[in-house]
């Protein structure tokens, strides 16, 4: 793995994940997740986004615009508005209850590298969607 490599899965792997007052962390269990789980009355989710897609930065309006489209396709489905970043950078995010293969195929649409995984009871899993860059 190159340097390239190792700096943006660090970045990932080091992202704060915030879902109301929520903090979700790679690797990470979280009783405050967990209780989120119970009260929406699920087992799994998806933390999805629209930004900066391959990890590239884009405009905040081109964000904007991406995450309008991405909030059409989920709009029947259960979510919570998220944020994630590493305090000097920060995106939007999605919180998609339910199943996660639905939004992964959904990740990809929107040409995301990754996504997190979680999974009530469970620590958050990076899922890495395409190879990382050489």
């Amino acid at each position: 793995m190159n340097q390239r490599q190792s700096s943006l899965l660090a970045a990932y792997r080091h992202s704060a994940y915030l879902v109301g007052v929520v903090v979700v962390r790679i690797g990470r269990r979280s009783a405050a997740l967990d209780a989120l789980f119970r009260r929406e009355g699920a087992r799994e989710a998806v933390l999805i986004a629209a930004w900066n897609p391959f990890s590239r930065r884009m405009p905040r309006g081109w964000n904007r615009r991406m995450d309008a489209r991405l909030w059409e396709h989920i709009r029947r489905h259960r979510w919570l508005p998220a944020t994630g970043g590493t305090g000097i950078w920060w995106e939007e995010h999605i919180l998609l209850f339910g199943d996660c293969r639905p939004a992964i195929v959904l990740a990809r649409r929107f040409r995301q590298r990754a996504v997190v995984l979680l999974r009530q009871g469970q620590p958050a899993r990076l899922h890495l969607l395409t190879p990382l860059p050489a």
